[in-house]
């Protein structure tokens, strides 16, 4: 006799089998996630032995992607969705139809659909996955820069684009393609603009205000239960009352949380639970594989995988390019976003219910999501190789100086030697710049954010705008006559790169630079010669411990030169 229901048992076969083929993966230097869709295929229903009950993985995959969204937008900033709306809002809707009308293609020549039809199943092929792209790009370190304010705004729009379809799929039923279609489309932006207002109104006063009662209680437990109830809450509130996907609803009560000053702590608290609930989201991901659906029609997987790859990858980073987006902030944000997840799948499962596509396109959907999944971490590395590519061909460096010119830098007339470049002025760049004005030392800033960069530039700073890792931007600010050069910005693989192109240009530059594991800090010591190289936890530690010697008695010398063999002998 046993007493575990269906849902104890998947949770706890599917967080014990994703431990551990995540911790094979990581250990074989392949990303978790793959690790997780392993454990995925092996509890789910197409496989020989335990088999997870599909509708409980699903539901607590569905709190996973509403977590996921919820801990994005509390890092997210009203502003920087503004920054980037000129870029997300063209450049989604474009990249949504050329992707549709691609995919539409496929389901014709390959499939043999009616363009009714077609159109469909093209539209579930042009929608990214929100939790692979977010997740690939704060793996990476992007999420917070320019790649990822843009990828983020560019998601949000597909979001919408795919709710809307998701209403006009029941007008679309039965041929009845314009039957009531004005009053649906009416419906859901009335529905979606309720949702805004209300969240405008009531979420930026009365979600702070809760939150800082509850923490005024002084109660971990109750400040944690209150973050999550708000996150779950709103976000499925958002879905049964607004029509609006709980993901969605998600994001935006983090964005108006996060400009509250309880918004870190939030963040800090849904953490945790956040990873837990995003690997059942990639273990679900994992049972749908179906090898028999996979391997029944190769020809059209292989066209529908072709389509996504060039509708969705393809198309984003050519029109990110069209749109002035910096070589390598576009290529990372295509790169993290060239695959199809949850809104593909429940796209195609409402459309083969409805009748309005055949079964038989399940399959494809599922080999094109499965693939592109799989391979976010090879997208996104021959993505940063090929702008490396096209950034180091002449016509491309002559067509960035003809947009750029003598706009992207504010310098000094008399030109600059000896100085300090600051790659970056966000909260590191920002205190190591106040610094060196302080002892009157020259400096150049370079930076991404148009707005910061006329900042700086009123103020009398020297600024070059633009991203560090675009040639012509770094030589504005004269690396060859450079003394240091402080790279401040979270992208590991830019650090590389902007640290490569200052070397060739000056072999004696003296370099520090941020890193965000061990790993990545051992490497810029050793393969690039970076003088100082600071992990943001170990110089916490570093500056606890020298504290704490200090008042404990130790002399000034011993405690600096047990600090100095401490930061050495990681």
């Amino acid at each position: 006799m046993t007493h575990a229901g269906p849902l104890v048992a998947t949770l706890v076969v599917a967080l014990a089998l994703a431990f551990a083929c995540g911790l094979a993966a990581r250990l074989l230097r392949l990303p978790p996630l793959l690790g997780y869709i392993a454990a995925g295929i092996a509890v789910g229903p197409h496989t020989p032995g335990f088999v997870a009950d599909p509708a409980v993985t699903g539901a607590l995959a569905e709190i996973g992607v509403a977590l996921l969204l919820f801990a994005v937008g509390l890092h997210f900033r009203p502003r920087d969705l503004a920054a980037v709306w000129r870029i997300a809002v063209p450049g989604a809707l474009a990249q949504v139809a050329a992707g549709t009308l691609l995919g539409a293609g496929v389901g014709i020549v390959a499939l043999g659909l009616g363009w009714v039809s077609a159109l469909v199943f093209g539209l579930a092929l042009a929608i990214s996955s929100t939790a692979v792209s977010t997740r690939a790009l704060e793996d990476k370190g992007r999420l917070g820069g320019e790649a990822g304010r843009i990828a983020l705004g560019w998601l949000v729009m597909q979001d919408l684009i795919a709710v809307g379809a998701l209403v006009l799929l029941p007008a679309l039923a039965g041929g009845a393609a314009t039957d009531g279609l004005g009053a649906r489309l009416a419906a859901a932006a009335g529905e979606l603009l309720a949702f805004l207002l209300a969240m405008a109104l009531g979420g930026r006063v009365l979600l702070p205000r809760l939150l800082a009662l509850v923490a005024s209680t002084g109660s971990r437990e109750l400040f944690t239960l209150a973050v999550i109830a708000t996150a779950l809450g709103i976000a499925f509130g958002a879905s049964a009352v607004f029509g609006v996907s709980p993901a969605l609803g998600a994001f935006f009560a983090g964005v108006l949380l996060g400009e509250s000053p309880l918004g870190h702590q939030a963040a800090a608290e849904t953490v945790p639970l956040q990873r837990v609930f995003v690997a059942l989201f990639f273990v679900s991901v994992g049972m749908l594989v179906e090898p028999d659906a996979m391997f029944a029609m190769p020809f059209a997987s292989a066209l529908t995988l072709i389509a996504v790859m060039l509708g969705t990858g393809g198309a984003i980073f050519g029109l990110l390019i069209l749109l002035r987006v910096p070589v390598p902030a576009a290529a990372s944000a295509a790169g993290a976003m060239t695959q199809i997840g949850e809104f593909s799948f429940l796209l195609g499962a409402l459309a083969i219910g409805a009748g309005i596509v055949p079964n038989e396109v399940r399959g494809p959907i599922l080999v094109a999501a499965t693939l592109t999944i799989l391979a976010t971490p090879l997208t996104q590395a021959l993505a940063d190789r090929l702008a490396v590519a096209i950034e180091g061909t002449r016509r491309m460096r002559a067509w960035l100086q003809r947009r750029g010119g003598a706009r992207l830098s504010h310098l000094p007339p008399g030109g600059l030697a000896g100085h300090a470049i600051l790659v970056g002025h966000g909260r590191v760049g920002r205190i190591v710049a106040a610094a060196l004005r302080r002892h009157g030392l020259t400096h150049v800033v370079i930076e991404t954010d148009h707005q910061a960069a006329e900042a700086l530039r009123a103020a009398g700073v020297p600024v070059v705008w633009g991203d560090a890792t675009r040639p012509e931007v770094l030589k504005a600010a004269r690396p060859e006559v450079a003394r240091l050069i402080v790279l401040g910005m979270p992208d590991a693989a830019g650090c590389r790169r902007v640290m490569d192109m200052a070397r060739a240009a000056n072999p004696a530059i003296i370099a520090a630079a941020r890193a965000h594991d061990e790993e990545e800090a051992a490497f810029l010591e050793r393969e690039q010669g970076v003088g100082l190289v600071v992990m943001g936890e170990r110089e916490i530690a570093l500056g606890m411990a020298d504290y704490a010697m200090a008042r404990l008695g130790v002399p000034p010398a011993d405690a600096a030169r047990t600090v100095d063999e401490l930061r050495e002998s990681r």
